[in-house]
């Protein structure tokens, strides 16, 4: 479960509009890189590792990333190949695999562990697409908070004296823009992942 990181208090450090542009954007660039590795991790028709990124396998007692175990290959659109550096991980591979949710069916030939994408029913696409357009509103709500956080920064500048009120107006407008322009990112990524869900091969 990933822990969220608590907001810098609005407006506690800032000493100009462009400190607090700067802030802003880069914690929009977290929330989007953030959706964007959730997104990978939802399955299509095609194989993909980033699917594989959440598994977690029983190393010796420590749960440890599938990729920090095994070589991850996709050898074709409708496979993917698993290659334990320490054989006696195969079991334990597996079995991540079979309990997690990705609906997978894993077989071993003692060497090398061989996992099908078969193609997703109408069913699965419409659970995933559903998944999908949860991921993707909880981080316009992220963003909808950074913008928050960034007006009541600029306004304690005015307050504070930092900012002249004609130009808290512009900052304000800016914030504005700068969260049009991410909200269409969350958008335009959704629906180019959606596709890709929905795609019938």
């Amino acid at each position: 479960m990933k822990t969220e990181q608590p907001a810098p208090t609005p407006g506690a450090a800032f000493q100009s509009v462009k400190e607090v542009e700067a802030s802003l954007k880069s914690r929009m660039d977290k929330a989007m890189s953030d959706l964007q590795h959730e997104m990978a991790s939802i399955r299509t028709g095609r194989a993909s590792l980033g699917i594989l990124d959440h598994i977690r396998v029983d190393y010796y007692g420590s749960p440890t990333p599938l990729n920090q175990v095994a070589n991850l290959h996709v050898p074709e659109p409708s496979l993917i190949t698993i290659q334990p550096w320490d054989v006696s991980q195969i079991g334990p591979i597996e079995r991540a695999i079979r309990v997690s949710d990705l609906g997978l069916n894993p077989s071993n030939d003692g060497k090398i562990i061989r996992l099908p994408i078969p193609p997703l029913t109408e069913e699965r696409r419409k659970e995933l697409v559903k998944r999908l357009h949860g991921i993707a509103e909880h981080h316009r709500v992220a963003v909808r908070n950074i913008r928050r956080d960034g007006n009541e920064a600029v306004k304690k500048l005015l307050k504070d004296k930092k900012l002249a009120e004609d130009d808290e107006k512009k900052a304000l407008d800016d914030t504005q823009k700068l969260t049009d322009a991410y909200m269409q990112k969350i958008d335009q990524a959704a629906k180019t992942k959606e596709k890709e869900i929905l795609e019938i091969r």
